[in-house]
């Protein structure tokens, strides 16, 4: 499987740069088992799927940590057909696919509620798609209703779903999200917005 993130990060701030690179050090006890490479667009990682939110949250916690309106995008994706297999891409632990979509939903729901807070409100705006699956939307309307018990839904908008709370059961949402629906082995897709410290915040 190869399983990882485009990542690009915002701070809304003439200290951008600054920003970024001590944010950049939240990744650090990550690297042993990533494959980090960035360029002037994104950074990506490529990793175990289930440490990649962890990642995430990490890296937008530390640049949020600053006090600036903070955006984090992404693209996140497994089992891709285009990609090769990576052996640092480790398969899915406990994902329970095999079990019925309900089961499911309950064990994604205690993974949140166990989730560390970190102190730090976000919003979140993400898509999942779970692609080559005969039943794609089975997996779309499980996923709804986890979320709707995840404790951070906020509400449904056109073409995405909104989150809010705390950053840490925010991104074990997503997680949760991107590793239990859609086929483990299938590929799924997860487009992503989080936002911190926001001015207009509704």
């Amino acid at each position: 499987m190869f399983s990882g993130a485009q990542v690009s990060l915002y701070p809304m701030s003439d200290d951008f740069v600054g920003i970024i690179l001590s944010a950049i050090g939240a990744l650090d006890p990550y690297r042993p088992n990533f494959r980090i490479e960035t360029d002037d667009v994104s950074t990506l990682i490529v990793g175990p799927p289930d440490q990649l939110f962890p990642a995430m949250r990490d890296l937008f916690v530390a640049a949020a940590g600053r006090g600036v309106h903070c955006v984090l995008a992404a693209t996140v994706s497994r089992g891709c057909p285009g990609e090769p297999d990576d052996p640092i891409c480790t398969p899915i632990a406990d994902s329970r696919h095999d079990r019925p979509l309900e089961e499911r939903v309950a064990a994604a729901v205690a993974h949140v509620e166990a989730a560390p807070r970190t102190g730090r409100i976000v919003a979140a705006q993400f898509s999942l798609y779970p692609l080559g699956s005969g039943h794609h939307m089975d997996e779309i309307y499980g996923c709804i209703e986890f979320l709707k018990k995840s404790g951070v839904f906020d509400r449904s908008k056109n073409f995405c779903t909104k989150l809010r709370g705390d950053a840490g059961p925010v991104f074990a949402t997503l997680s949760e999200a991107f590793l239990r629906f859609g086929a483990p082995q299938g590929h799924v897709a997860l487009d992503l917005k989080v936002s911190a410290n926001s001015p207009t915040a509704l």
